[in-house]
């Protein structure tokens, strides 16, 4: 057998490796691809997804807030109790559909606050021996001082009527009687309407309101949430039309060429 000296092993080198040494990098030829992830690859398409929850989460509690706030800052202009007008006015208008409205307009009407008196939203079919037969004691008034407006079906026809109104007896100031609740809504409805005239606002409290707080009756708080709505869309298509875009124009009353109603008065009827 051959023997191997110190010599030969510089003559016959062995190199004996474990591994296979392959060169591996960016460009090389043997870069092994490795599968995605389907962790991270959910996870990076989860982001946009969390994200606009997130978005949407931050500006529902914004609106809530925002609208919370209003809410409060509408209930605070409520009158609580029925405070007599500080000044006289040249007439005094009520807008029917609540309790009471059209007595207290009547009493007011008594007691001289104003020269005139405007029932505006009486039901077509109603006349003035219907509303006399419910004020038995303003009869005289009914026959010399009242005038009936059977055109307006809502607040915003109201404030129409009653501008026609006061500019046909060429009146500057005019005490305005409809609700609490319904008092600020009207007022930015008639002031839209006329404002070159002197509004002064006499809120009717009911019974009801009276006897038991707003947020212990379901019934009450609906009617307030549902005012509250119609005031804030009343506020913002008001101060939309200031700026030129008017997107409900009013309705034409008449055909053109016809001359426009008038209210009539009680006595007519």
């Amino acid at each position: 057998m051959a023997s191997f000296e110190k010599g030969d092993a510089k003559r016959y080198p062995l190199r004996l490796k474990t591994a296979v040494e392959l060169p591996l990098g960016k460009d090389s030829p043997y870069q092994m691809s490795l599968p995605p992830d389907d962790k991270s690859t959910n996870a990076r398409a989860s982001r946009p997804l969390a994200w606009l929850r997130a978005m949407l989460v931050a500006s529902l509690a914004l609106v809530f807030v925002v609208a919370a706030v209003g809410f409060v800052g509408f209930l605070s202009q409520l009158r609580g109790v029925e405070v007599k007008p500080a000044r006289n006015a040249d007439g005094i208008v009520v807008l029917t559909g609540g309790s009471s409205r059209v007595s207290d307009a009547m009493d007011l009407l008594a007691a001289g606050y104003g020269k005139r008196l405007l029932i505006s939203g009486v039901h077509p079919t109603n006349d003035a021996n219907d509303i006399s037969r419910t004020l038995p004691d303003s009869q005289s008034l009914m026959g010399c001082c009242v005038d009936l407006d059977r055109s307006a079906v809502n607040t915003r026809s109201n404030a129409a009527e009653t501008r026609r109104w006061a500019r046909e007896r060429g009146f500057k100031s005019l005490i305005v009687v409809t609700s609490n609740y319904h008092m600020p809504r009207a007022i930015v409805e008639l002031s839209h309407a006329m404002p070159d005239i002197d509004l002064i606002p006499f809120a009717v409290v009911g019974d009801k309101w009276r006897d038991e707080p707003w947020w212990t009756s379901g019934a009450t708080f609906r009617l307030l949430l549902s005012e509250y709505v119609k005031y804030v869309a009343a506020e913002v298509r008001v101060r939309l039309a200031d700026l030129g875009l008017d997107l409900m124009p009013e309705i034409a009353d008449q055909p053109a060429g016809l001359a426009p109603r008038r209210p009539a008065t009680a006595l007519a009827n």
